[in-house]
């Protein structure tokens, strides 16, 4: 799906899940999460803008913001969004506006004891980083990209919601909205501002859902 993504170490099957055994509202949560990740790894190039054209949402805050996603990948150039890329998260020559990273949202550092604890998470869970990026696991891409592979058992059976729930309170509930809401109201952002919203409405869709489960 993206360039950083979990890939498995140890696998049942190897194979693909059948996406039929899965809940309507799960596969929407998956493709939430799929999405957030292919968008926040690498500046979307033309294909996923074409891809994005069609997006349309309803009434609601969350479909309003994916259809405001839908607008502005029809309006902005590809050129244009890769610039805006750069700019938040890599900058010009002195760093990007956001550090999408746990640690260093957790601790102020990157490469730091987030990092760690979530690579220990992820070999007890037969998965680890393809080697085709250089970002660390604990990028937002690669945890949005983990969960979408959970809900959807990407590399044998989906998990179960409590293993769901564990990675995602441990990994991505102490920071991942901040995130979000900082990539709504970043400075730099245009393109991405829905990306923000879109972001911080499943974080408190997925809250709100764990919290309930528990």
């Amino acid at each position: 799906m993206t360039g950083i993504h979990s890939s498995p170490e140890n696998t049942n099957d190897g194979g693909e899940s059948d996406a039929s055994v899965i809940a309507e509202e799960d596969l929407l949560r998956a493709n939430c999460y799929g999405l957030l990740s292919s968008l926040l790894l690498a500046p979307p190039g033309g294909a996923l803008l074409d891809t994005l054209n069609d997006l349309n949402g309803d009434d609601s805050p969350f479909g309003a913001a994916m259809t405001a996603l839908g607008d502005l990948a029809r309006s902005t150039k590809a050129e244009d969004v890769e610039d805006e890329f750069t700019r938040l998260f890599y900058g010009h020559g002195a760093g990007g506006e956001l550090h999408p990273y746990a640690s260093f949202y957790l601790t102020g550092f990157v490469y730091d004891k987030p990092l760690a604890l979530l690579r220990n998470d992820l070999i007890a869970l037969g998965l680890a980083k393809s080697d085709v990026t250089s970002e660390p696991e604990d990028h937002i891409a690669f945890l949005m990209n983990v969960m979408h592979d959970l809900i959807v058992g990407a590399h044998g059976a989906p998990m179960d919601l409590g293993v769901q729930k564990a990675f995602y309170d441990k990994h991505l509930a102490p920071w991942a909205r901040a995130f979000f809401e900082n990539l709504e109201t970043a400075e730099n952002a245009m393109f991405f501002r829905p990306v923000g919203v879109i972001g911080k409405m499943l974080m408190d869709i997925e809250n709100q859902a764990f919290s309930i489960a528990a």
